[in-house]
């Protein structure tokens, strides 16, 4: 079953965000005037497909791994004379550059959307404050300590962990100082520590950046029961105030963000708990109660208050929640192209490259971890699709606009023959990189 549920998750993610690609090539060729022949989301044996008053046939074939969009071109089969006015290779090409240009702004938009309803939505984060400092460590030799919070990293505000872990991993393979705000409980001052650096964690595989400096973040190790209200199912269950709930359905509940995802989207579906209550190991079972919200969202709910020290719900208005999404998918844009640039540069080890297999095992869990976390890893991987196929290697989307540029600035296409070799290379490349991702996979198993 767990196997299944792999691949179930992986499909669906590819899918998705392969679709969503091939419909912004297709919507940007349709309003050029080119004849699109077929969309298929999928390849191989067609299992339904349908043509809409234009001509074009819609497919749904038998192996969901990707799409295409096929349009006319001479350059792929000979062409009805009525047809050569909405071929793709006649049009100018600023609009061929579009149709091409569209499947990579497709990803980064759907990719902004999810990050704007994620905002919508609301989350927690866990306040950045250091658990432990190694002794002989680089935060230790900059003065770094325990329970100070932190503040800002290189000048740039964190307000979680996960601000933290956003902003370190853009030092990776970097020499220099990165520079720390730092509050002590209960104090309004801000210290500033500076840790040096030399070619930081450039040869790890899966780099741990919070060991790298030798700090342990203090993360709330619990979720314990505040109050249990009368006549709801954790009543029913047998929850006590005072529990403390370590785990559920055989996996292990961090803190209370994971306990309330985990809650919300399992409405009138039973949940096995793991409970201490107090020398005690407990296993309890809870039917959440099945609620809907005034937007029409359906949602679980057990009725029992809980908390855990150091986390704190954020949840952001309709336009903030736009421009914090506009924001995430330029940085991490950004952040994926300056870690493509080390890895060539020798910063970074080429061993953090993943392919497939470590793709499908994140998709799955995930999809276990609730819906959040699963339109979260969407919004990343659609993003990373976005920015792969932007990059100039002919076969990819970047390759075509390479090829097109050279055109807009000579006056003419590339000859056919060189764009075969181009493309050729391309395809070698493409392929040894793939090998390669696989080897890394396989390497983690």
């Amino acid at each position: 079953m767990g196997t299944l549920h792999t691949v179930l998750s992986f499909i669906v993610a590819i899918s998705i965000l392969v679709t969503v690609h091939e419909f912004g090539h297709f919507w940007v060729a349709r309003r050029c005037g080119i004849k699109v022949i077929r969309f298929s989301v999928g390849f191989g044996h067609k299992l339904f497909a349908w043509k809409d008053r234009l001509g074009t046939e819609y497919v749904i074939a038998a192996i969901p791994m990707g799409g295409y969009v096929k349009m006319v071109d001479e350059r792929e089969e000979e062409v009805p004379e009525e047809l050569l006015p909405y071929s793709f290779n006649r049009k100018p090409v600023l609009q061929r550059m579009a149709v091409v240009s569209a499947g990579p702004l497709a990803n980064f938009l759907i990719a902004f959307l999810f990050y704007w309803v994620l905002n919508l939505s609301g989350g927690y984060g866990i306040t950045p404050v250091i658990g432990e400092v190694a002794p002989d460590s680089p935060a230790a030799y900059a003065g770094l300590d325990e329970n100070q919070t932190i503040v800002a990293v290189d000048g740039l505000p964190t307000h979680s962990w996960q601000d933290v872990s956003n902003q370190l991993v853009h030092r990776l393979g970097e020499t220099g100082e990165i520079v720390f705000d730092v509050q002590y409980p209960g104090s309004e001052l801000i210290y500033q520590s500076s840790v040096d650096i030399q070619s930081w964690l450039s040869t790890e595989e899966n780099p741990d950046i919070y060991a790298g400096l030798g700090i342990t973040p203090k993360i709330p190790p619990y979720v314990r029961v505040v109050e249990v209200f009368p006549g709801t199912p954790a009543e029913k269950a047998g929850l006590l105030a005072g529990d403390i709930i370590t785990g559920v359905d055989g996996q292990t509940v961090p803190h209370t963000a994971f306990w309330v995802d985990y809650v919300r989207s399992r409405p009138d579906q039973s949940i096995s708990m793991s409970v201490m209550r107090q020398s005690d190991d407990l296993t309890l079972t809870v039917k959440p109660w099945k609620k809907v919200s005034d937007s029409g969202e359906v949602f679980g709910q057990v009725g029992a208050s809980i908390n855990s020290p150091g986390l704190q719900h954020y949840e952001y208005g309709l336009w903030e929640s736009g421009r914090k999404a506009g924001t995430e998918v330029y940085d991490k844009s950004l952040f994926m192209l300056v870690s493509l640039k080390k890895m060539l540069m020798g910063q970074i080890s080429p061993k953090n490259l993943s392919g497939p297999l470590t793709i499908a095992t994140v998709a799955d869990e995930s999809a276990r971890a609730g819906w959040q976390s699963f339109v979260q890893f969407l919004a990343l991987l659609s993003i990373s699709l976005g920015v792969l196929n932007l990059l100039p290697i002919p076969v990819l989307d970047g390759g075509h606009l390479m090829f097109y540029l050279v055109e807009v600035v000579k006056g003419s296409p590339v000859s056919e023959r060189v764009q075969m070799a181009a493309y050729q290379l391309g395809l070698f490349l493409i392929v040894c990189l793939m090998v390669f991702a696989l080897f890394n996979d396989v390497g983690r198993l």
